[in-house]
């Protein structure tokens, strides 16, 4: 099973520029996922690239920041206003992420594709119109 993440452009370009090797989320995928497709959210709204899912971490948002502080691509302050209410968090590793030479128009490419809110899972259908 593979997911489609929403990120925001200004994370994208954390990611893009390898200082940002952990994705952080309030709730943890319910399936095996291995694969990654990046959806930059507004106002670029493209499928920007791929990554191979690592390790996924989950406790509580203390102990994650302690394990991912160094590769984080964010600020403490920024970690601590979004888990502020919340008992537990999780970070997605990135592992090799790949950048497509041109994002693709998910509107376009994928029968009535929404754009997550946080992730969806993807099935093959999906995987086959994202890499023609």
């Amino acid at each position: 099973m593979n997911a489609i993440l929403s990120i925001k452009p200004q994370f994208v370009a954390e990611i893009i520029a390898g200082r940002k090797r952990y994705e952080f989320r309030k709730k943890g995928f319910k399936q095996d996922v291995k694969t990654i497709f990046v959806y930059a959210s507004s106002p670029v709204c493209r499928i920007v690239g791929e990554f191979e899912l690592g390790a996924i971490l989950e406790g509580t948002p203390e102990y994650v920041w302690a394990l991912t502080a160094e590769r984080s691509g964010i600020s403490k302050s920024f970690y601590d206003q979004y888990f502020r209410s919340h008992a537990f968090s999780y970070a997605l590793e990135i592992k090799s992420f790949k950048r497509y030479k041109t994002p693709i128009n998910p509107y376009t490419a994928i029968k009535d594709f929404h754009a997550p809110q946080s992730f969806c899972y993807t099935d093959g259908e999906v995987e086959q119109q994202i890499r023609l």
